[in-house]
């Protein structure tokens, strides 16, 4: 079966709402409390041992090859514009998306600023803050680094949406 990853993790997903399912299922069944004199039979809940572990299995094999086929596919689809696979732009998303943050900090900066000491100090002396960059670099660095993170992001979305993996199931 064909999809794209965008698919593939639904379908992932739902197999593991399914699994989730099986078990909780099966937890409530498994096992089961009757009152001293109470009829042992009519509290038991329907419960197949060999049919529930079949089904768990089934449904942990359809997410290992799953997951594997996910896998496999980010590891060798490239993403246009980039010089890396999506596995390669999973890892650098975050990264890119922390260097904005540090930076989108540090281009708000004042050049000097007045330190709150709170109740730690007596006296009146005043500490200030000085920025140790050029803000207007910060600036220019975070606009260049925020327009990459967008460009990164639509173009793995492109990827996701678009190109196709065989899927097992």
């Amino acid at each position: 079966m064909k999809a794209t990853s965008a698919e593939a993790a639904k379908i992932l997903r739902q197999l593991r709402d399914e699994l989730s399912a099986v078990l909780h299922r099966e937890a409530n069944t498994r096992s089961f409390l009757a009152a001293l004199g109470e009829d042992v039979e009519s509290a038991r809940p329907e419960y197949d041992y060999a049919e529930a572990q079949a089904a768990i299995l089934v449904l942990e094999e359809k997410i290992r090859k799953v997951k594997h086929a996910i896998n496999v596919f980010n590891t060798v689809t490239q993403v246009p514009g980039f010089d890396m696979t999506i596995d390669e732009m999973l890892v650098y998303l975050p990264q890119l998306s922390e260097r904005v943050s540090k930076l989108a900090a540090m281009k708000d900066a004042l050049p000097k600023a007045r330190e709150s000491t709170g109740y730690s100090r007596t006296g009146n002396v005043i500490d200030y803050r000085y920025a140790n960059y050029d803000i207007r670099q910060a600036q220019a660095d975070y606009t260049a680094a925020a327009e990459l993170l967008a460009r990164a992001q639509t173009a793995l979305d492109l990827v996701n949406s678009t190109a196709q993996l065989e899927l097992p199931v």
